[in-house]
């Protein structure tokens, strides 16, 4: 196996990396500036790409057998953003997914992507690009997972994940590590096969493996 993360230097992605790191999984990271790739493990390998540039997606998925996306617009004044980059950028890489025979794509979404009223729309519509490009994975005929988190916390705690299906919570935090350490084990778990799952963190939640609760939902 080795997986190419897009999003990699994203406050999520840097997670993800660095749990496919520690689990010696060979990981590519795809970050649009090589100074901000310091931040992580030095055994990552690093390419320069940008999901806008289809030649870029092509270089950095070859000899690659999974792609992890862990992309998002970045909260400021460009209404093209989410559009540009939770939607379209999506899209091109599930094409090119398609095209160089990647075997598991695992998208990092939204919990609330549903909820065209939620005030995160204000965000020039940033959870309803989540949603369309959701949808575009799903009729790609890929095998993938998209794992909706709740509010994203930067700090990991004891809490226990909970999961559920699509559109089953609509409030609740999980830390990024937390979310890293799923979409990591999606790659390895049929039972993450072509599903979408929530997640946050509660106190209450019984404790579980995270096969176990994509076998559940």
């Amino acid at each position: 196996m080795k997986v190419c993360v897009f999003g990699a230097t994203g406050r999520t992605g840097r997670h993800v990396v660095t749990e496919l790191v520690q689990r010696g999984i060979d990981v590519r990271a795809v970050v649009r500036d090589r100074d901000r790739a310091a931040i992580l493990p030095e055994t990552a390998e690093i390419v320069i790409g940008d999901v806008g540039d289809l030649a870029s997606i092509d270089a950095a998925l070859e000899g690659c057998s999974d792609l992890i996306c862990a992309t998002g617009a970045t909260p400021d004044f460009n209404a093209f953003g989410p559009f540009a980059v939770d939607y379209l950028g999506t899209k091109n890489l599930v094409d090119r997914a398609k095209a160089n025979n990647i075997k598991h794509f695992v998208l990092v979404s939204s919990m609330c992507v549903s909820n065209f009223f939620h005030p995160l729309n204000l965000f020039w519509l940033v959870l309803f690009w989540k949603k369309q490009a959701e949808g575009y994975v799903k009729a790609s005929g890929l095998t993938y997972t998209i794992v909706r988190p709740g509010g994203l916390k930067d700090a990991d705690d004891d809490r226990q994940i909970m999961m559920e299906a699509a559109d089953a919570l609509s409030e609740g935090s999980i830390p990024r590590q937390k979310v890293a350490k799923i979409t990591v084990e999606a790659l390895s778990c049929a039972d993450a096969e072509n599903k979408i799952v929530e997640v946050v963190a509660r106190d209450d939640a019984p404790s579980q493996p995270i096969p176990a609760l994509f076998a559940a939902v």
